[in-house]
């Protein structure tokens, strides 16, 4: 493991937010979803995709709080802008869990 400064960390702003809108993207390489997440009006509304097919659904992912890598630059995805980058962990068999606040916070709430 290497280490990092404290101003390297500071670099990274991460966020909660809330999934507005959710849809299959089949164009993708493999198995994805299409996010919408809101962010507060400070960040706003950003787009993302997400490898999150084996444990969601789109429909069951609508108004789930997430964290997220909110100042990255954006990136093309099978010609979809990708924006953010929702955090998560695999599970025992790789595959993506999505890491979340445990209580209510603000969207927009920065990590510390």
């Amino acid at each position: 493991m290497s280490h990092i400064s404290w101003e390297d960390f500071e670099k990274v702003d991460v966020r909660v937010g809330e999934i507005l809108e959710a849809e299959p993207f089949p164009e993708a390489r493999k198995p994805a979803v299409k996010l919408l997440v809101g962010f507060g009006p400070e960040i706003g509304e950003k787009r993302t995709s997400a490898q999150l097919t084996a444990h969601y659904d789109p429909e069951g992912l609508v108004g789930r709080r997430v964290v997220a890598v909110v100042n990255f630059p954006p990136k093309r995805i099978a010609g979809f802008k990708s924006e953010v980058l929702v955090l998560g962990v695999p599970d025992e068999n790789g595959e993506v869990v999505l890491l979340a606040p445990d209580r209510g916070v603000p969207l927009g709430g920065r990590m510390f």
